[in-house]
């Protein structure tokens, strides 16, 4: 498996899949053919239907820039290697320098074919083991954590970057929180998170605090990223606000230090890569499921972690996490990361603590394994239509009526 910093990424939203992996693509594709003076970029699948609303055309101007890129939407040709795929050609003079095409396929991360992922940056071989099953049985036999088994793969330094993850987390958070107005796009959706903050309930009790409080965080981290603001992938841009929502609620309440914080992300990235691994977290090619459901496994293992809870029961915090957003589609209106995408979040954020709560008491009698709940993600997802898999052309996105002249 990769490194965690290869999963957790500090960048710019909307979608890590439609606006950080071109822009690495569009970048890597800059620097081997620095002659060029043009490129045209051809966006299919998932990048074509859903690319204006994603900024994606956006996106890849401003890094081609000073030369010019005409950027061509192709909605009808097949995408049978990855639903998120990308032509970019070099030009010099009106000839062609070469053409390359990429996959960006989750969590910003992309893949260039007929090349080996050494060739984007990428040390596949950071974990040699890639399952929950392995990776648990060999933490009891060293009768270590998951957080030091990160650290055993990875060396200290990893921590120093969590670190920084965190730092962004909290400041995505505060940015948010201070931030109102109206997000950009046809949509007109208002900023929400400072209202939740602010507005207490006239008979509020305890645990309609936690889950205003948490929704908030949830709301400020994707409203953020939604305006195209600097986030971090966690899983994803789309579903950056489950992760550091809880962490942050529980610090907040309960004083844990940047240092058990720090441990609880790696914890929650080692769910999070072996999911990535064996499954998916692109809504593209799994739907929902694969970016909010892989975020509340996430925050699920992490809490679980924060908690010092054992492996077995952080297992069953991940599987209850995932298990219960089987299934969830994809369809975002007018390809905007905003609905259902932000209310999904804070969603997400406090069923991840109903797992850490049901991990606590039920871990002993479960039945399902995490690496089972990830096949089966990913082979639902695979089974999903075309429609309801990052498309927008099923579901919320077909049926709200929205103008389609102000998106297309």
């Amino acid at each position: 498996m990769q490194s965690l910093r290869e999963l957790y990424k500090i960048g710019r939203g909307p979608s890590s899949s439609h606006t950080i992996g071109p822009e690495r693509a569009a970048k890597l594709m800059k620097n081997r053919h620095t002659d060029a003076d043009k490129f045209i970029v051809t966006l299919y699948g998932s990048l074509a239907l859903t690319g204006k609303g994603h900024c994606t055309d956006e996106v890849l101007r401003k890094t081609f820039a000073p030369a010019p890129c005409e950027v061509i939407f192709d909605k009808t040709s097949p995408c049978p290697v990855h639903p998120n795929t990308l032509d970019i050609r070099a030009e010099c003079s009106g000839k062609e320098l070469a053409t390359t095409r990429f996959y960006s396929v989750g969590g910003g991360t992309i893949r260039i074919e007929g090349e080996p992922g050494a060739n984007t940056g990428i040390d596949e071989g950071v974990y040699p083991l890639g399952t929950y099953d392995d990776i648990s049985a060999y933490c009891k036999s060293k009768n270590i954590r998951l957080w030091q088994y990160v650290q055993e793969c990875e060396s200290d330094d990893i921590f120093g970057y969590l670190g920084d993850i965190w730092e962004q987390m909290k400041a995505s958070i505060h940015e948010g929180l201070t931030t109102s107005g109206v997000l950009p796009g046809c949509l007109g959706t208002q900023r929400r998170a400072q209202h939740l903050y602010n507005q207490r309930h006239i008979d509020e009790s305890a645990q309609t605090k936690e889950n205003r409080l948490v929704c908030s965080y949830a709301f400020a981290v994707s409203e953020q990223n939604a305006a195209g603001g600097i986030i971090v992938t966690a899983p994803t841009c789309g579903s950056c606000g489950v992760v550091p929502s809880v962490l942050y609620y529980m610090q907040q309440t309960r004083a844990f230090s940047d240092e058990q914080v720090v441990r609880a992300l790696a914890a929650g990235g080692l769910v999070g890569n072996i999911i990535k691994t064996n499954a998916s977290i692109s809504g593209a090619e799994c739907g929902c499921q694969a970016e909010i459901g892989s975020a509340c496994s996430m925050a699920a293992a992490a809490l679980a972690e924060l908690f010092e809870m054992g492996l077995g029961q952080i297992e069953y915090a991940a599987e209850v996490a995932m298990e219960h957003h089987l299934g969830l589609t994809c369809d975002p209106i007018a390809g905007l990361v905003q609905i259902p995408c932000i209310e999904r979040n804070a969603v997400a954020a406090m069923r991840a603590i109903n797992a850490l709560s049901l991990a606590n008491f039920l871990a002993d009698s479960r039945k399902i394994s995490f690496d089972l709940i990830v096949k089966t993600m990913y082979n639902t997802g695979r089974d999903l239509l075309n429609s309801y898999r990052e498309t927008s052309s099923g579901g919320l996105a077909k049926y709200y009526p929205v103008n389609k002249l102000h998106f297309e």
